[in-house]
């Protein structure tokens, strides 16, 4: 599905792009890591409008489950930190919410 490609992309560019942010203000990194910050938000903001969707908010609230899950996995290959079994059992809830919202057959 072209939507969950794009969910992911966007996952991916809005926890990197946000994750140099935590970077710069809580690791003591340079401010020059907000460069490619900034840009990586901007590729994230622009995933999300390819999204399949009559309706932004519809949209929005699919792509949190994907975020979550995204979450967790960049806990794990790029914190180091491997995520404990409450972790996945959310990411699983949150992953069945987002395929109801983005899978149901919504009326016009």
């Amino acid at each position: 599905m072209k939507s969950i490609l794009f969910y992911c992309l966007a996952a991916l560019g809005e926890i990197a792009g946000s994750y140099v942010f935590w970077g710069w203000l809580r690791l003591g990194k340079p401010a020059w890591w907000l460069l490619p910050g900034v840009a990586s938000l901007i590729v994230f903001a622009v995933l999300l409008t390819r999204i399949d969707s009559d309706a932004a908010g519809r949209a929005y609230a699919a792509y949190g489950g994907i975020y979550i899950a995204a979450s967790l996995l960049w806990l794990w290959r790029v914190e180091g930190v491997r995520p404990d079994a409450w972790d996945l059992a959310g990411a699983a809830l949150c992953l069945a919410g987002m395929a109801v919202i983005l899978f149901a057959p919504h009326r016009a």
